[in-house]
């Protein structure tokens, strides 16, 4: 495992596991138990995934030492505010069973979340969060907000992935250090993603699976990436992307897949947005 060190010092791993969409509890607490048993110590939730109870039961089994995990997870629309911010923080770090959190994320810069980050900047300043970031922060959003906000975020959570590379996004997070973090590194499967035949080629010749290439591809880019299964074995395979390295040639072999926007989601749909906000955290 590699890891790397947030604008406040903070020591974060540049491989997690993701629980989106794992809506059984009993699945979602096996898979963080099998991934921590593989060596995964970042656990990606979010309080409108409905899932944080189970990962808070599963971590509490694990028997993991709690300094040694890195757990995040994120304030949704509907307590995007100054008050909502204070009470839903309070609300997952019950469900986590946890005292504290490794990494707060505004889940999207949509309601107050100006009033959201002023609270989650007073809970990170009195130890509660160890850090703060945020997550579908296009370069126009992050940029105001860098120049606005008190404390800069320490992360950005996007999507990031061969067909959509934000190449832009990528610079101006560098420019003011801000780490960022891929969701949906798998395009969701997207485009053939793992049985692309340039991919295939290049995994190839290290032994390794078009999957493990798109994570190695997105890591050298200096991305921490959170994939997602609840099978043990892709798990491993996943987490197995530590001791091989892509060419410069075959870094640029992946550029052309870029097709420049997303697939997935469409923020600037006003349907979308207003879909968002009626969509409320379990």
């Amino acid at each position: 495992m590699e890891y790397t060190i947030l604008n406040n010092g903070v020591k974060m791993p540049m491989e997690g596991f993701g629980v989106f969409q794992m809506h059984d509890p009993k699945e979602c607490e096996q898979a963080v138990l099998d991934a921590i048993s593989v060596g995964y110590r970042l656990i990606d939730t979010a309080a409108s995934y409905g899932n944080e109870e189970a990962v808070g039961a599963a971590i509490k089994k694990s028997g993991a030492c709690r300094e040694d995990l890195f757990i995040t997870t994120k304030l949704w629309v509907s307590d995007s505010s100054y008050e909502g911010a204070k009470k839903a923080f309070e609300s997952s770090l019950q469900k986590l069973g946890l005292e504290y959190l490794d990494l707060y994320l505004l889940h999207q810069p949509m309601g107050d979340y100006y009033g959201a980050w002023r609270a989650i900047e007073e809970l990170y300043k009195d130890g509660r969060i160890r850090a703060i970031g945020v997550c579908n922060f296009y370069p126009h959003v992050l940029a105001d907000f860098c120049e606005t906000v008190d404390v800069i975020p320490m992360v950005n959570q996007v999507e990031l992935h061969p067909f959509f590379q934000q190449p832009d996004a990528l610079s101006l997070m560098k420019e003011y250090e801000v780490q960022p973090q891929a969701w949906g590194p798998f395009a969701e499967g997207k485009h053939g993603i793992f049985t692309n035949p340039v991919l295939t080629q290049i995994g190839q010749k290290y032994g390794k699976s078009a999957a493990q290439v798109v994570l190695r591809w997105n890591v050298q880019r200096g991305v921490v990436v959170i994939p997602k299964s609840v099978h043990k074995e892709r798990m491993e395979q996943n987490f197995n992307i530590w001791d091989f390295a892509l060419t410069d040639e075959e870094m640029k072999a992946i550029e052309p897949f870029d097709i420049g926007h997303s697939e997935i989601v469409n923020h600037f749909d006003p349907k979308f947005v207003q879909a968002l906000h009626g969509r409320f955290a379990k």
